[in-house]
């Protein structure tokens, strides 16, 4: 009986000896398969052994923006309560707590990112979400062309256009086209639109309601078309999505590229006919505006249906931590959403390209906060995109994207 009771006192202290013990919380966290789910899971590593009682597992899942949203979409439409922590593109934070399928972030003091991540994730005096990465639109350029001919970075798109001529008529290389920017009716060509517009110092929604400047939009509009008719641009511009651009400029077939920041490790990759001749700097403006660019990046998210919301808010400000800035910087090539930790020097030891990248990021703006962002991005994109194409007028265009938001924003 003695060795009876010993053999079972031995088990019940096994079993609650902390390093036999099972995590009282399991939390579940949606990080898109595009976005190197094996570097955060280093990081939840970390947060795990911190965090002895709460596990987390990583559920996959999207190669696009849009099929992430449709999923998650079906999932939070259902009140499912088996995901607590989702990471989010920046332009649906707003619309997924309209929804009401997101939970406020509570005591987080926003002042510490970079100012347009406060504004995109904070909605009606509340911090719906915190930002997971950082990205933004930048002009990449030929460092080797522009030294060839002795040309300087472009401040202005007129200046942009009057590079473009200069080089293409010395290197008369068949196939080089002067800019390569997003035409194509998808999300890209949202921002697209929305650079000149933006650098003439004007808004497009503001608390909710369209504030169009119209001869902004006008000027926008005749900006690409004007490049697309006059060589800057090849002819089936609106033909071009993201990734298309990527590969022109990838291949060596364009001086000037307008794209996100993932575009620079692929640009630098043995497999590139530009590797080490490229350069990444503020887009241009127009004449006599600010330059400006597109926000871009991820957020993380607090389903509002979790069981677990205390810990899940933890993890949330965790991730979204200098600290884990840093580790994915150094180690996924991801920017930070905190000033300083692109000053780091060891960021910068493993990303030379985002001393740079800063100033750039600085400029971003981000698209219209507002739970209807996905009927406003497709006004957006598909009218610009009619106007390369030749379907519309930019003057008709303007005027579609007036009726029609209104309607929208009403």
């Amino acid at each position: 009986m003695k060795k009876f009771l010993l053999s079972a006192l031995l088990v019940s202290s096994a079993i609650v000896s902390p390093n036999f013990a099972f995590a009282e919380t399991d939390l579940r966290i949606f990080i898109s398969a595009q976005h190197q789910p094996d570097v955060w899971r280093q990081v939840l590593n970390k947060f795990e052994e911190e965090n002895p009682e709460i596990t987390v597992t990583i559920e996959t899942g999207g190669n696009t923006s849009e099929a992430q949203s449709q999923y998650l979409n079906t999932v939070m439409s259902a009140e499912d309560t088996a995901l607590d922590v989702m990471i989010l593109d920046i332009v649906r934070p707003a619309q997924f707590a309209a929804a009401d399928w997101t939970a406020p972030v509570d005591g987080v003091d926003m002042s510490v990112y970079l100012p347009a991540y406060a504004e995109a994730n904070t909605v009606d005096g509340e911090v719906v979400a915190l930002p997971a990465f950082s990205d933004a639109m930048f002009l990449y350029y030929r460092k080797d062309l522009l030294e060839k001919h002795g040309v300087e970075v472009p401040k202005t798109w007129e200046e942009l256009r009057a590079s473009t001529k200069k080089i293409l008529e010395a290197e008369g290389t068949e196939g080089l086209q002067g800019l390569s920017f997003q035409g194509k009716a998808i999300e890209g060509a949202v921002c697209t639109f929305l650079l000149p517009y933006w650098s003439q110092g004007k808004n497009l929604v503001e608390n909710g309601k369209l504030t169009l400047d119209e001869p902004a939009a006008l000027a926008s509009m005749k900006l690409w078309k004007s490049f697309a008719e006059d060589g800057t641009s090849k002819a089936n511009i609106s033909e071009v999505a993201t990734d298309d651009t990527r590969r022109e400029f990838q291949a060596g077939q364009a001086v000037f590229a307008v794209n996100w920041s993932y575009a620079w490790a692929q640009a630098q990759s043995d497999q590139s006919a530009v590797k080490d001749k490229v350069g990444v700097a503020r887009l241009p403006a127009m004449e006599g505006g600010e330059s400006t660019t597109c926000l871009g990046g991820w957020e993380w998210g607090v389903s509002a249906f979790s069981e677990h919301p205390e810990e899940a808010q933890s993890l949330v400000k965790y991730l979204s931590s200098p600290e884990v800035a840093k580790h994915m910087a150094v180690h996924g090539a991801l920017m930070p959403a905190f000033p300083q930790v692109f000053d780091d020097a060891e960021v910068l030891a493993a990303a030379p390209w985002f001393a740079d990248a800063k100033e750039v990021v600085e400029t971003a703006r981000p698209r219209p906060v507002t739970a209807r962002y996905s009927e406003v991005s497709d006004v957006l994109r598909t009218t610009f995109n009619a106007v390369l194409t030749g379907v519309t007028t930019p003057e008709d265009a303007v005027a579609e994207i007036k009726a029609r938001l209104t309607r929208v924003l009403r």
